[in-house]
């Protein structure tokens, strides 16, 4: 459960937006997407796999530039 300790006096919209914060890091809206549908493991790794390699070259881009 997410808990939001408010100040005295403290904007509703301060205390929102730390609600928002917190829920949108604990990743329960991005997991609930990923399990509408199924994938299958094998097409998981070679995403991971792809992404690691996108990332990988634009690290040594950065480098040579």
């Amino acid at each position: 459960m997410i808990v939001i300790p408010i100040k005295e006096g403290e904007n509703i919209d301060r205390a929102l937006k730390k609600f928002k914060r917190k829920f949108e890091k604990t990743g329960v809206i991005k997991e609930l997407r990923l399990r509408q549908v199924y994938k299958k493991p094998s097409v998981k790794k070679r995403e991971v796999k792809l992404h690691a390699v996108y990332v990988q070259k634009l690290q040594s881009s950065e480098q040579l530039g």
